[in-house]
């Protein structure tokens, strides 16, 4: 037995003019013309085989197979509509998973938690570590916060969120902390730099953007993320390369030193989501963000 079906516009035609009895009503429910509407139910009665209805005075009204096939749409185009409204309702419920990685959500996003459930009370985040490579077209995930520079890809919505700046910051306890203060920065010349193998090139653009040359810089002990890497700074291991944004609150409770400031990179914060995803939650966690990450700047 053959499965194909009629064409579903025809259908939904049908079943408007067929449930209000009136070929003017259902082009006005449908938003199309009394013309459009005609020609749909034609369609489907030549495909079928069989008239659907029937002239009686100036009106028309089913025949026994337009009745048949009348109630068999509602059912289906209603059980369709209880479906859909269902799907949408349990999406709007749905956590919103945001992949991001760890030493951005150790060091920036837990301590602003309690005030973006405040301020985004529908969203349900849920928030995910990642580190390396991070793909936000993986399933499940509604978006990923990260550093990246343009081209973006054409297939992800990128909400370009703060200008990324780096700058060496180190611990006060650091046995060379005293020696480096109101030095000029090319003193880090004479240390041996920590740094991460997740970013290589970290130091050797800072020293670029300071005009610095880059061949002067001694790198000390590697970490294999940037988390370590600052905890290894806390702890007074010694100086390290970090994203002003992931060290500001660090810096401001007197834990971490910055005395040669931050200088702009290529790489911008970014809030990835897939271009075919619905953007409402999307678009109002960015637009959080980008508030925030300006307060905490200025």
């Amino acid at each position: 037995m053959s499965r194909d079906l009629p064409s579903l516009n025809a259908l939904r035609a049908f079943e408007a003019a067929a449930q209000l009895e009136s070929v003017s009503q259902a082009a006005e429910q449908l938003n199309v013309t009394h013309g459009a509407v005609s020609r749909q139910i034609r369609t489907l009665e030549e495909e079928l085989g069989v008239s659907l209805f029937e002239k009686v005075g100036r009106g028309v009204q089913l025949t026994p197979a337009g009745r048949r096939l009348r109630d068999a749409s509602r059912e289906a185009f209603d059980g369709l509509r209880s479906a859909c409204a269902e799907i949408r309702q349990a999406q709007a419920h749905a956590p919103f998973l945001l992949a991001c990685p760890g030493s951005l959500l150790a060091r920036w996003f837990i301590p602003r938690l309690d005030r973006l459930n405040s301020e985004l009370p529908g969203l349900n985040l849920h928030l995910s570590a990642s580190e390396g490579e991070m793909d936000p077209r993986k399933p499940g995930v509604s978006a990923t916060l990260l550093f990246a520079e343009p081209p973006w890809p054409a297939d992800m919505q990128v909400y370009e969120l703060a200008k990324e700046r780096i700058g060496p910051v180190f611990s006060p306890r650091y046995a060379g902390a005293a020696a480096l203060l109101d030095q000029p920065a090319d003193k880090l010349f004479t240390e041996a730099l920590l740094h991460t193998h997740s970013r290589e090139q970290a130091w050797p653009d800072w020293a670029q953007a300071c005009g610095l040359d880059p061949a002067e810089l001694h790198q000390g002990q590697g970490f294999e993320h940037l988390y370590y890497l600052l905890e290894a700074a806390l702890a007074g291991l010694g100086v390290a390369i970090a994203p002003q944004q992931l060290v500001a609150d660090d810096i401001a409770a007197g834990r971490l030193l910055a005395p040669w400031g931050f200088v702009g990179t290529s790489n911008c914060l970014t809030l990835w989501t897939s271009a075919r995803a619905s953007q409402t939650q999307s678009a109002r966690l960015a637009e959080w963000l980008r508030v925030n990450l300006q307060t905490d700047a200025g």
